[in-house]
């Protein structure tokens, strides 16, 4: 790859070209300044030619598109979690348009609380969770926060955040989307609100779905992610 230093014997493209050059002109030592311009430019050259593009927009879209065709094709092989007689009704699912300005970063900031809290679902039986920490991020200007959990039946090494917002009810879910992060050792976290996601009792009330706590009740329209079908 020309964008890599020397490793493995492998030079960056624009190293390479500062060499040839030198060959061509042997004379040019005479000056006494001319070494100190050369180290100059080797070192811009060569920040640029080894430094990794900026991230391409296009590319993220392709992805999260074929995520979610994945995604799709997934649940139309199986009745679970829409049953075969639903999938007319909720296949494909449906969403907002991509929008990568619904993609932020946030600091997770920990919460020293052993506290095992039971949160409310769909069917009335609490969920057993434990509070890791409050996501701090800003969306389109605004700072917002949201509490982010381990649920104890599922993947100690992951984050749960379950939310709700001025389109639930209306434009999506009513009883809230969720949010699904790994856990970095950093505590710097990719808040994507294009992956939200509705609950699988959306699609199956057979479903036992945790619902958002108070403090992940957002004031604002987050318009992103998954939406019902009804308000395509």
């Amino acid at each position: 790859m020309g964008g890599r230093g020397r490793m493995g014997g492998t030079r960056c493209k624009g190293e390479r070209k500062l060499q040839r050059s030198r060959k061509l002109f042997p004379a040019l030592p005479a000056f006494p300044a001319l070494p100190a311009i050369v180290a100059l430019a080797s070192l811009l050259i060569l920040a640029v030619a080894c430094s990794p593009p900026p991230p391409d927009e296009r590319d993220y879209a392709t992805k999260l598109a074929a995520d979610r065709a994945s995604k799709d094709a997934a649940f139309a092989k199986s009745d679970d979690p829409i049953p075969a007689a639903a999938h007319a009704k909720f296949l494909p699912l449906s969403y907002f348009p991509i929008d990568p300005d619904y993609n932020v970063p946030g600091t997770l900031k920990p919460i020293d609380d052993k506290t095992i809290f039971e949160m409310p679902t769909s069917t009335g039986t609490p969920r057993k969770m434990k509070r890791v920490g409050m996501l701090e991020f800003t969306l389109k200007g605004q700072e917002l926060k949201l509490l982010a959990y381990n649920d104890l039946t599922g993947d100690p090494s992951s984050l749960f955040i379950a939310f709700s917002d001025l389109t639930s009810g209306e434009e999506t879910y009513g009883a809230g989307r969720f949010l699904d992060l790994v856990r970095s050792p950093t505590g710097i976290y990719e808040v994507d609100f294009n992956r939200a996601y509705a609950p699988y009792c959306y699609y199956n009330s057979s479903y036992e779905c945790p619902l958002p706590p108070k403090e992940n009740r957002l004031k604002i329209p987050i318009r992103a992610g998954e939406r019902m079908k009804s308000a395509s």
